[in-house]
């Protein structure tokens, strides 16, 4: 009688291991998502900021076109 109560408990423990490995491999699928979902966002964050920073420069070149502009009809 005794087996059969320490084979139940180690059925128990492994069903709950088992349940616990299941829900920490699908957490682990979601988190791996987020990630590829972030990675993503953060690759298109990339390239909008370094749109800005090519836009920022060419409107420092006309800034310093009008400024030159600008001093060479003061004198």
């Amino acid at each position: 009688m005794d087996n059969q109560t320490n084979l139940k408990k180690l059925s128990q423990k492994v069903t709950d291991i088992l349940r616990n490995y299941n829900s920490l491999k699908e957490e682990n699928q979601l988190m791996r998502n987020e990630l590829i979902t972030l990675k993503a966002e953060n690759e298109v964050k990339n390239t909008q900021i370094q749109n800005l920073r090519d836009e920022t420069l060419m409107k420092d070149l006309e800034i310093e076109e009008i400024v030159e502009q600008i001093e060479s009809m003061l004198g």
